[in-house]
């Protein structure tokens, strides 16, 4: 069962979910480095892709010499694999052990700052913590809690996403406060038959935002089943449209939240109480004085933030930490984060020997269309930064195939399981895939592959990318 969140985001989201497990089928068991371009040629120029545009390039990782190339010096919609850009930089940048920090601090008596410098790590259990700490310091109550969100400056959600994104989980916005993805949650139940669902709220906080415009039936069992949930223009009423037959599960749903800030401290409220301390007034501002720190958590280190994003294609991720970056520059005047964020992930790609001229970057995740980067910009940025001293955390992050992440239901079974690591990449008419390969009879590999403009279903071009990856392991010298 599909479940269509706004329009049809079982089809266009670009991240989190593995993919359909596909065995892709060769005839060949060993290949000589000069029949490849003939094999991967008769897999592209198939009639039923005459209309795509196939982008691709392959080389051995130690050197610069090409097995294979079909326009890999030309743009394309890159889709998730724009995250191989960000997490490279961020990890040179940073370094591994990065961590991003959320304090409290005191100003003066029963006022707390709270400070957000974008933690996408952040969950209720931290602010627990939290509460926890203040409760230690004795603190049982809070005149007045200002949430400081000027550590990330700019539009919560990039400009060019499309609107269907913008509404959906996967396009959640970023700011200083991130909790729990924001995004908040919601059930669908089935009644009986003809009447409308039932809509449960995970967060009771959550449902006084909301104004619910309910179209949704139960139907008889041996219907199809389908829900839509969209959020109106206004940005406050939820058109919840669709059938579930009576006997079917409860539907779990992932929305977007509209204002972080407010979202994070109504969920900070409800943690102060828990801890029995009582919470007065509560105002978002943009800057001000720190005095001392009486409270805070960390997130995990960056290795661990890179394994999230890039094993599971996490967006929310992707952005956050291409504003983490901006620490590294000094803005200027009306810059936001994210545009200091991209000077910053331009400058490590330089120093890892990427062209400027093979990419285009207006995010850090590939959600955007107007993202245009080279398959030749990919390798550059794969063959890089292996040669540096963290490489080794960079390709661990990566979904190995048939193992993990994305990665987990594809080339199971076939000569590539395990000995391919890549990152995926989906949206509507594009699919991409850049990574490492070990293969047994050659040296290491490093390729990529971008799929543009494809009129196919996603699953038979996945299996013809799997079919060319499939080839690579069965590469030889003769």
């Amino acid at each position: 069962m599909l479940l269509f969140l706004g329009t049809q985001i079982g089809i266009t989201q670009p991240a989190a979910k593995a993919q359909t497990p596909v065995v892709p089928t060769t005839t060949t068991k060993s290949i000589c480095s000069t029949q490849l371009g003939t094999a991967i040629d008769a897999v592209i120029n198939r009639p039923l892709f005459s209309r795509g545009r196939w982008g691709i390039l392959v080389q051995p990782l130690s050197t610069g010499q090409t097995l294979y190339s079909r326009d890999a010096q030309k743009y394309f919609t890159p889709a998730s694999n724009l995250k191989l850009l960000t997490t490279a930089a961020a990890l040179q940048q940073l370094g591994a052990n990065f961590r991003i920090r959320t304090s409290i601090y005191q100003n003066g008596k029963g006022v707390l700052r709270v400070v957000g410098r974008g933690d996408p790590s952040l969950s209720d259990t931290q602010l627990q913590t939290l509460a926890q700490q203040l409760k230690q310091k004795g603190i049982t109550q809070i005149q007045q809690l200002i949430a400081d969100d000027s550590y990330i400056q700019g539009d919560i959600v990039n400009p060019t996403w499309q609107w269907e994104d913008v509404q959906s989980d996967y396009g959640a916005p970023i700011s200083s406060f991130i909790l729990n993805q924001n995004i908040f949650s919601l059930k669908l139940v089935p009644q009986a038959v003809g009447k409308s669902l039932q809509v449960l709220w995970i967060d009771a906080g959550e449902a006084k935002q909301w104004r619910i415009i309910n179209q949704s039936v139960t139907v008889a069992q041996n219907q199809p089943i389908y829900v839509n949930v969209t959020r109106e223009l206004s940005g406050t009423a939820l058109r919840i449209q669709g059938q579930l037959t009576t006997n079917s599960e409860p539907s779990l749903i992932d929305l977007p939240v509209v204002d972080p800030n407010y979202y994070f401290l109504r969920r900070f409220r409800t943690a102060l109480a828990r801890e029995k301390i009582t919470l007065g007034q509560t105002l978002v501002e943009s800057g001000g004085v720190n005095q001392q720190e009486i409270a805070f958590v960390e997130s995990p280190p960056l290795s661990e933030l890179l394994m999230e994003t890039l094993q599971n294609s996490n967006n929310l991720y992707a952005e956050a930490l291409l504003r983490a970056l901006a620490v590294k520059k000094t803005r200027g005047k009306n810059q936001t984060s994210a545009d200091a964020g991209l000077e910053v992930v331009k400058a490590s790609l330089t120093k890892l020997g990427v062209d400027p001229a093979n990419y285009v970057l207006v995010d850090g995740s590939g959600l955007s269309r107007r993202d245009l980067v080279t398959p030749q910009a990919f390798v550059q940025t794969l063959r890089g930064i292996a040669r540096t001293p963290t490489g080794y955390v960079y390709r661990a992050s990566l979904p190995v195939a048939g193992k993990s992440g994305t990665l987990k239901g594809r080339f199971q079974d076939t000569s590539a399981e395990g000995i391919v690591q890549a990152k995926t990449g989906t949206l509507t008419g594009v699919l991409s895939l850049s990574g490492y390969l070990n293969a047994p009879k050659y040296e290491p590999l490093v390729f990529s592959i971008i799929v543009n403009q494809s009129e196919q279903p996603a699953t038979v071009v996945r299996q013809a990318i799997d079919e060319i990856v499939v080839l690579l392991t069965q590469l030889q010298r003769c």
